[in-house]
């Protein structure tokens, strides 16, 4: 028998407990990994606090019925999830290049799940099954809930919902739907008749009985004009809140319905504690230890999730469509009691990596008006600028940090999730600011300014550049100020809706100056639920304004090459570029340049890349040894 601090996951785990049929048998596309940064793990350990039986069936071979079948038939219902990235994010790059390895399968091992692995699951499930419950949650079936644009087929694909053959998406977080659920089905409620409950989707043929109720325009009429698309997204995004968002329903042929109901109410701190009480076993299920472990668990073992939620309102990001606007947080006093759990582990070498969520360092609601009137719908809480109404106080999360670095076996606590710049330069004390860089930086602060050209930002719903620049120069000072050699280092993206060669190009300039390559370079990334996406798809804002989309594959290329203009396998590209947009004054030889002109009969092309600023790059006097030089302030200016 498999240790018993985990859920079944075979026959012979059900008799060695005495359980005849399980009440739920849960579907994942991860490996099994008991710990709460993995969705299963949350949902699976809150039915079973409730009273309910779960049983696990990780990453099933979906060639093979009888995989589903291992654990029998529950007794109320199928769940599924497709893990904790949507299932092609997973298996392909943007490029749509197959990944090489998956962190959330043992060994690393890419494949061990198919593609739009809810909807495999599900159809899977009902050839076996015909008339159990299937519920459906997770990234990817919370972000799939109504009809969207997929990237990856290039095509418009209905709700998930149908597509899968379930009866409910769980959308969301999902731990208070997913009691409902389990509530009214083992009252005797019939699925079909489970329309009730917030935070969930379901089908239907009638919606007379609707109250306050929106009808979206149809599928057929989305799928015929991209511009219904764009208008039914705007009225999804202004409908995320629990206190103002109103009833959806989207007509399919046939004469049928898919029907979001509001979302649940956020988590109170209370219900958040409790979650993060429950006994999970914190690690990957001992089965996986001859294929070497799961590798993700690397990544969070001695890290903290102290929020949820997420005001920040970027354009690409999906958080306001899955866990919200509203920010939900621990009790210090609950991540204090995580955290002694972790310096009790044999591995704990006096690091806690991360303390923080989707935003580190957001823990209280945007404003109070928020918490009676809910999310504003027509505006955002930090774009274009600050609100007026906007709470900005780290005095809490400060606390909380404080109280980390003063438990006994703690040596250092690091903050690596998102740093919010803007909502940090908008406080008008600096003493988080100073703490942070004093005590809670690992050597280097990642940041997101995403782009430096103010016509890219505002399509991603990011601040002015003129504030990165500022929170660079504080962030510089207080180094000074405090003896430290910490450097930034900041996420980039190319190709984002609104990018040109044009904003490339400024990119490329601005990134020049400052003497720095990226060694990544995030190219766009249209996933489903995204403002951006729908830009991608439609060419039209949510004002059904028109953007300028970059599809053209080569064309992205150029711009991501843009921004890495130094790495002699880009010349090409970046010579290319230059002469198509008319910027030939950056080829030559003068400090400005970007690339040198090209030469009759040229070798290396190395010799084409302007001499004097920093590159980081792999240290070449051992070959191979994957060795690093050591990189500059990224942001400290040539000659400065």
């Amino acid at each position: 028998m498999w240790s018993e601090a985990f859920l079944p996951i075979c026959k012979q785990d059900l008799e060695d407990r005495g359980i005849e049929q399980l009440d739920f048998v849960y579907v994942i596309g991860d490996a099994y990994v008991d710990h709460p940064s993995f969705g299963h793990a949350i949902i699976s350990r809150v039915l079973e606090a409730h009273g309910y039986s779960v049983g696990i069936i990780s990453q099933p071979d979906w060639k093979d019925e009888e995989s589903i079948r291992i654990l029998g038939r529950p007794r109320l219902a199928f769940l599924i999830s497709a893990g904790n990235m949507d299932s092609c994010v997973n298996h392909y790059s943007v490029s749509k290049k197959r990944r090489a390895t998956d962190a959330y399968t043992p060994g690393g091992i890419m494949g061990k799940r198919p593609d739009h692995a809810t909807v495999v699951y599900g159809n899977l499930i009902r050839k076996s099954y015909r008339d159990v419950p299937v519920i459906i949650g997770g990234i990817e079936a919370s972000l799939r809930r109504m009809a969207h644009y997929d990237y990856w087929t290039d095509s418009f694909k209905r709700s998930i919902l149908l597509d899968s053959q379930a009866d409910l998406i769980s959308y969301g977080m999902g731990e208070k739907s997913i009691v409902e659920i389990a509530d009214a089905l083992s009252s005797g409620i019939a699925v079909k008749d489970i329309t009730f409950i917030p935070g969930t989707v379901y089908k239907t043929k009638d919606i007379s009985g609707l109250r306050d109720c929106i009808r979206l325009p149809s599928y057929e009429e989305m799928k015929a004009d991209k511009t219904a698309y764009a208008r039914s997204f705007g009225i999804q995004y202004r409908n995320t809140d629990f206190i103002n968002g109103k009833t959806l329903a989207e007509a399919y042929p046939g004469g049928s319905y898919v029907v979001q109901n509001p979302p649940q109410p956020p988590l109170t701190m209370q219900e958040m504690d409790d979650v993060y009480a429950l006994p999970y076993a914190r690690t990957y299920h001992p089965s996986y230890e001859e294929a070497g472990g799961v590798p993700a668990i690397a990544e969070i073992k001695f890290s903290l999730i102290s929020n949820r939620g997420c005001f920040g309102g970027c354009s690409f990001c999906a958080l306001t469509f899955h866990q919200g606007r509203t920010i939900q947080a621990r009790s210090h006093e609950s991540i204090l009691e995580e955290a002694r759990l972790l310096t009790q582990d044999p591995d704990f070498k006096g690091y806690i990596h991360d303390v923080g969520g989707p935003t580190a360092n957001f823990r209280q609601p945007s404003c109070q008006k928020q918490l009676t009137c809910g999310v504003c719908q027509n505006k955002q809480c930090l774009f274009p600028r600050p609100c007026g109404n906007l709470t900005v106080d780290h005095s809490d999360y400060l606390e909380l940090l404080q109280k980390l670095r003063s438990l006994e076996r703690v040596k250092k606590v690091f903050v690596r999730s998102g740093i919010r710049f803007d909502y940090l330069m908008a406080d008008a004390d600096d003493t988080f600011f100073r703490e942070l860089v004093e005590h809670h930086v690992s050597g280097q602060l990642k940041v997101a300014p995403e782009h430096i050209s103010d016509a890219v930002l505002r399509r991603m719903g990011k601040p002015e550049n003129a504030v990165y620049e500022r929170f660079v120069h504080k962030y510089e000072k207080l180094n000074r100020e405090l003896g430290r050699n910490q450097f930034l280092v900041p996420y980039l993206m190319s190709s984002h809706p609104g990018s040109t060669l044009k904003e490339a190009i400024e990119l490329a300039e601005y990134l020049r100056d400052l003497g720095y390559m990226p060694e990544q370079v995030q190219d766009f990334y249209p996933t489903p639920s995204t403002i951006s996406t729908v830009m991608y798809y439609t060419g039209l804002d949510l004002d059904l304004k028109p953007v300028y989309v970059c599809r053209n594959p080569h064309e992205k290329a150029m711009q991501r090459a843009l921004i890495q203009y130094r790495n002699p396998k880009n010349y090409d590209l970046v010579y290319e570029a230059l002469t198509r947009a008319g910027r030939t004054d950056l080829i030559g030889y003068d400090k400005k340049c970007l690339i040198r002109p090209k030469k009759a009969g040229q070798g290396d092309k190395r010799r084409n890349v302007p001499q004097g600023n920093a590159v980081q790059e792999r240290d070449r006097t051992s070959k191979g040894n994957g060795k690093r030089k050591t990189i500059r302030n990224i942001h400290k200016k040539k000659g400065g």
